[in-house]
């Protein structure tokens, strides 16, 4: 057993260094790759550039808009070449490529916050963090980096086309934030711990009076107060089920809550 995993190890190593040697490869044949006699040599790498990004061709298309940047630092294409190289390791994706572009997006917030498309940076730098957010019970860190920068766009940007798309990207990114709260909640809620559960969920509706699942949170709350607190927490439970059927007219609790509603407003008559 033993010899197979030394074979499969030296297996997987071999296959490693072909893939290694060819992307060294393909990055050194873009070197150089100016034919002689060009009178616009910064505009030939940056086409090439293009048409390599457009054929998914990452690490080419990265290595074309890199000779546009670190030898052509006074070319007019070169703010959109620093951008390309953003764009080459956001699409190519994995962790360390989103990191690396980040980094690229920042920077060229930094040298050129004036340009023209200072805006696409903006919104890429934005999605680079989105696409590390996790699932709703892990950490949440991304997320809420993903959310600073849409923020930001907003802010800096509200004449950019992009801007319904970045609104649009902001809500989902707020929705992973408020389901991370919310599973917490409907975690305390089915433990019966009520005074936890209503503490989370209030906290969810006044940080994010939006939330697109708000009808639970509405539904889990009004249900926690009248569990938790007896005939005390009827009048405090009323409200939440009316928004609900207020705001959904199509909710996996809709008719629960209605239910609840003629119940506790039959109960208070009947006090009264």
């Amino acid at each position: 057993m033993k010899k197979l995993a030394r074979i499969d190890r030296s297996w997987r190593l071999a296959l490693l260094a072909v893939a290694l040697g060819a992307s060294f490869a393909c990055a050194q044949s873009t070197r150089g790759a100016v034919p002689a006699g060009t009178s616009e040599p910064d505009k030939f790498l940056f086409d090439k550039g293009n048409e390599a990004l457009e054929a998914k061709r990452w690490v080419a298309s990265r290595e074309y808009f890199k000779q546009v940047v670190e030898t052509y630092t006074q070319s007019p294409y070169r703010p959109d070449a620093k951008l390309g190289v953003g764009d080459t390791y956001l699409n190519e994706g994995g962790s360390e490529n989103l990191v690396l572009a980040i980094n690229e997006f920042r920077e060229f917030l930094s040298f050129y916050p004036t340009n023209r498309r200072a805006d696409y940076a903006q919104y890429k730098l934005a999605l680079a963090h989105a696409r590390q957010m996790r699932a709703p019970q892990r950490d949440q860190s991304e997320t809420r980096d993903a959310i600073r920068e849409y923020r930001t766009f907003i802010a800096r940007y509200p004449n950019s086309s992009l801007l319904p798309d970045v609104k649009l990207k902001l809500r989902e990114a707020m929705d992973r934030l408020g389901e991370a709260d919310y599973q917490v909640g409907l975690f305390y809620y089915r433990q019966r711990w009520y005074p936890g559960s209503i503490d989370r969920f209030s906290s969810l509706l006044k940080s994010d009076p939006e939330f697109s699942n708000r009808d639970s949170v509405y539904f889990y709350l009004a249900e926690s107060y009248v569990k938790g607190r007896g005939p005390q927490g009827g009048p405090l439970a009323l409200p939440y089920y009316e928004k609900l059927v207020n705001e959904f007219e199509k909710s996996e609790h809709l008719q629960e809550a209605q239910k609840r509603i003629s119940e506790l407003k039959a109960s208070a008559v009947n006090k009264s």
